[in-house]
C-alpha cells in the first residue's frame, strides 16, 4: 500500500507538474498572441477602431457579428435605431468596402407603416444594353464659367474643423476617384480640400470664414483668390442647415487649432459660433444682391442652401426674381431637411424646427415650376439620404443632384458613436486628437469613399432600370408610391401633383 500510495502520489505530482507547465506555456502563448495582435492592429491602416484601440477593438466586430444571432433577445432590430438603423449602416459599410450587398431569405423592412415608399416596377424593365449613364447637367448658364457635370451623388458640406485633416484628405481623393464634387462646409478652403483634385463647392457660411476681412465682412479679393483655383467650381451661400435652422455653425474651442483658425480667420482655442444669419442678408432682395455679387466677382455658379420653413418665403423670392429677370435667379438651391445632421446643435433645433425633405423638396420643385424657373435653377437635395432608395425617391420628386454628409462619414468608418460634438471621435473623423486621427488612413479610406459613391449610383440605376427608364434622372413621381393612412399606397404624383410650368414669352414651356 505504501508503494502504491507513493507511486500514485508521484504520478499525480507529475501530472500536476505537466499541467502547470502547460498552463505557463499557454499563458506565454496568450501573451505572445496579444503582443502580435497589438503590433498587427497598431500598424494596419484598414480599421480605425483596431488602430486606435488595439486588441480590445476586435471585440466590437465579435459582438457585432453575434448580434446577428442574438439581437431578437438582447439588441435592437435591424430597423429600430436612430438616426440611422443597422440596415442603413450595413448597406453603407458594404458599399464602401465594395463587397457583396445582396441579402437572403427576405426583407426586414415593414412595408405597412404610413409614409413607406415603394417603387413601381415596369413589366418591361430596361435591359443592360439600353441603360445609359447619368446625363450631363449644366449649372449656371449665365456665368462666365458654368459648371457641367453628370455627377449624381456628391459630398455635402463638412468643414475642416468639424472633421479632421485625414478625413478631409480621404474625402477629397475619394471624390476625385468617384467623379463627384465635395462641399467645403463653412470652415473655408484648406489645402487638404484641394489635395485630391476633386471638384469643389465653396460654402460661404454666416461667419464668411475664408472670404472675410478682419471685421468679418465679405471680401471680394478673397472671393477672387478662392475662385482662382480651377477646382473650385461653384459657391454656395449657406442660409441655414437642417440640424439647426436659425442657428449658425458651432465649433467648440477645443477643435479650433492654430491651423484651423488661420484658414477661417478667427482666434485659435475659442468657440467659433457663427451668427444666426448673414448680417448683410435681411430680405429676398439682399439675398439676390449677394448671389449677383459673388457670381460677378467669381465668374462661377452661385446658389444657396436653406431649410424650408416659412411657406410664403418661396413665393416672395421667386416673384422678386421674375421682376429682376431670370438671370438674377440662383444657379442652384440646396434644400436641406429637418432630418439633417451636424457636429453640434441645440436639441430643440435638431428635434423640432424646420420641414423634413419629404415635404420641402416637392414644395420647392413645384414652386420653381409655378414661377417658370425650374430649368433655370437646379435643385440639390440634402438630409439623411444615404441609401439607393433615399436617392431614387429624391430624384422622383424632382432633385437634380443629391448630397450626403453622414453617408460619406459611414464610408470613412463612422460607427455612430454620437460624439461629433466632442473631440473624442473613436474613428478619427471628427476629432483633432492626433492619437485618434492616426486610426484613419486617408489612402485606404479614399478608396472606400469612391466605392460608396460608385455603388450608390450603380444601385440607384438598378432601381431606375426596374422602373423602365434608362438612367436615374429619368425617374418621375409616378415611378414611386407611398403608403397612406388607410394602409394602401398612392402614387407620389397624386400625393404631390406635378405643377405645369407657365408658358414663357418665347413660346417654350
Amino acid at each position: 500500500m505504501d508503494l502504491m500510495s507513493g507511486g500514485t502520489f508521484s504520478f499525480v505530482t507529475a501530472v500536476m507538474d505537466i499541467m502547470a507547465t502547460l498552463f505557463v506555456i499557454l499563458i506565454g502563448v496568450g501573451v505572445l498572441a496579444v503582443i502580435v495582435l497589438f503590433i498587427s492592429d497598431v500598424t494596419q491602416t484598414k480599421s480605425a477602431i483596431r488602430r486606435n484601440y488595439p486588441v480590445v477593438g476586435r471585440f466590437r466586430y465579435f459582438f457585432e457579428h453575434m448580434g446577428e444571432f442574438f439581437r431578437q433577445y438582447f439588441f435592437a432590430m435591424d430597423r429600430e435605431e436612430l438616426p440611422f438603423n443597422r440596415a442603413q449602416r450595413s448597406w453603407a459599410y458594404r458599399a464602401a468596402k465594395n463587397i457583396d450587398n445582396t441579402v437572403g431569405f427576405g426583407s426586414t423592412r415593414d412595408l405597412r407603416p404610413t409614409g413607406t415608399v415603394m417603387f413601381v416596377n415596369c413589366p418591361f424593365p430596361t435591359l443592360g444594353q439600353d441603360a445609359v449613364p447619368p446625363c450631363d447637367v449644366t449649372i449656371g448658364p449665365f456665368c462666365r464659367k458654368p459648371y457641367t457635370t453628370n455627377s449624381l451623388f456628391n459630398i455635402s458640406g463638412m468643414s475642416f474643423g468639424a472633421i479632421s485633416k485625414p478625413a478631409v484628405r480621404a474625402l477629397s481623393s475619394g471624390a476625385k476617384a468617384a467623379g463627384c464634387w465635395m462641399n467645403t462646409g463653412e470652415g473655408g478652403l484648406s489645402p487638404y480640400h484641394l489635395e485630391g483634385g476633386a471638384d469643389i463647392v465653396f460654402q460661404i457660411g454666416t461667419a464668411k470664414n475664408g472670404v472675410r476681412d478682419l471685421q468679418g465682412n465679405l471680401d471680394d479679393d478673397r472671393i477672387r483668390e478662392i475662385a482662382a483655383h480651377d477646382a473650385v467650381r461653384m459657391f454656395e451661400i449657406k442660409m441655414s442647415q437642417g440640424a439647426k435652422p436659425g442657428k449658425g455653425g458651432i465649433l467648440p474651442g477645443g477643435k479650433v487649432t492654430e491651423e484651423i483658425a488661420t484658414i477661417r480667420g478667427i482666434p485659435a482655442g475659442s468657440d467659433a459660433i457663427s451668427p444666426n444669419r448673414h448680417l448683410d442678408i435681411n430680405s429676398n432682395s439682399d439675398l439676390l444682391d449677394m448671389i449677383h455679387r459673388v457670381r460677378e466677382v467669381s465668374g462661377k455658379p452661385v446658389g444657396f442652401k436653406a431649410v424650408i420653413g416659412a411657406y410664403g418665403w418661396l413665393d416672395g423670392l421667386f416673384e422678386e426674381i421674375n421682376k429682376r429677370g431670370i438671370e438674377s435667379a440662383p444657379d442652384f438651391i440646396t434644400v436641406d431637411s429637418a432630418d439633417g445632421g451636424t457636429g453640434a446643435a441645440p436639441m430643440p433645433l435638431i428635434d423640432d424646427v424646420g420641414l423634413p425633405l419629404r415635404e420641402s423638396l416637392p414644395m420647392l420643385v413645384d414652386k420653381l415650376n409655378e414661377y417658370g424657373l425650374r430649368e433655370r435653377t437646379r435643385v440639390i437635395a440634402s438630409g439623411k439620404l444615404i441609401t439607393p432608395t433615399d436617392v431614387a425617391w429624391a430624384l422622383c420628386l424632382g432633385a437634380d443632384f443629391i448630397v450626403s454628409a453622414r453617408g460619406f462619414m459611414f464610408a470613412l468608418g463612422c460607427i455612430q458613436a454620437l460624439q461629433c460634438n466632442k473631440n473624442t471621435c473613436p474613428t478619427g473623423i471628427t476629432t483633432h486628437n492626433r492619437k485618434l486621427q492616426r486610426g484613419l488612413n486617408p489612402q485606404d479610406k479614399a478608396v472606400r469613399v469612391a466605392n460608396y459613391a460608385k455603388n450608390m449610383v450603380y444601385e440607384v440605376g438598378i432601381l431606375a432600370h426596374s422602373c423602365g427608364v434608362r438612367e436615374p434622372r429619368e425617374l418621375r413621381r409616378f415611378h414611386a408610391r407611398v403608403v397612406s393612412n388607410n394602409g394602401l399606397s398612392i402614387p407620389l404624383n397624386e400625393l404631390h401633383p406635378d405643377v405645369v410650368p407657365p408658358a414663357r414669352k418665347t413660346g417654350t414651356t
